[in-house]
């Protein structure tokens, strides 16, 4: 085993990268830790008990082995986080580029994205805090910069554009997240329902608040996914294409 953790890294992606060879081996009496168990018992603990929860001590307790076992396969727990957003974009469908109809195949990419991210909450912490290297996760980034290139836009406000989509997915499903977070915690004195926001909003002073109270409704509207399509819709629709 390397030493050094970026020669560690690397030898994993080209196991990824590349098939194993052929001998088909015997099944072991107990499973080995494997990168991929590892990263099948971080997504249980997130999906159970949230982001938060996850370090690397409860990973090892739920594969009923030692902090130790999980670092001869990974490096820390950044590393874990890059295996775990991979994962996640390992079961995000790519269509074939389409000229006509780019704009609906990005909604449609970003939507399993945003729903994958809601699944296990708190994960979009993971891709926010990440520079992303691993395949899975480049190949979901390709495949959405050759949407906005089949769609005529300028290649670098296509960079950008995709950077600006990803980062808004990631804060919407971390922001969702962190409110379902509190209502499970009972910690829900501070998640206030659209009425009491309205009643809030049309008591505020006249002088100084006139729009707010006029218009409380409108800043209050919006049901499930509502304003993701809206925000989307809005940077897609922006975007010049061919």
């Amino acid at each position: 085993m390397p030493a050094d953790p970026g020669q560690r890294r690397a030898r994993r992606a080209a196991r990824h990268a590349q098939p194993a060879a052929g001998s088909t081996p015997q099944a072991p009496r107990k499973a080995p830790i494997t990168a991929d168990r590892i990263t099948d018992a971080a997504l249980r603990v997130i999906a159970t008990e949230g982001y938060d929860a996850l370090t690397i001590r409860r990973v090892a307790a739920v594969l009923d082995t030692g902090p130790s076992s999980l670092y001869a396969h990974i490096v820390n727990k950044e590393d874990l986080d890059e295996l775990l957003v991979a994962r996640l974009c390992a079961e995000i469908e790519l269509p074939e580029p389409d000229p006509d109809s780019w704009r609906q195949q990005l909604l449609d990419v970003y939507a399993q994205l945003r729903d994958l991210y809601l699944k296990y909450p708190g994960i979009p912490r993971a891709a926010l805090a990440m520079v992303p290297t691993h395949l899975e996760t480049l190949r979901v980034g390709e495949g959405i910069l050759a949407i906005l290139l089949a769609g005529g836009v300028e290649p670098q406000t296509a960079a950008w554009a995709l950077d600006a989509l990803t980062l808004y997915v990631s804060a919407y499903a971390l922001e969702r997240s962190l409110l379902q977070q509190r209502r499970q915690h009972h910690d829900d004195s501070w998640v206030l329902s659209r009425d009491e926001l309205i009643d809030r909003f049309t008591a505020l002073p006249a002088d100084h608040f006139p729009h707010t109270r006029r218009h409380a409704a409108e800043l209050t509207s919006g049901t499930g996914h509502d304003r993701f399509d809206f925000t989307l819709a809005l940077i897609i629709g922006n975007l010049t294409g061919a």
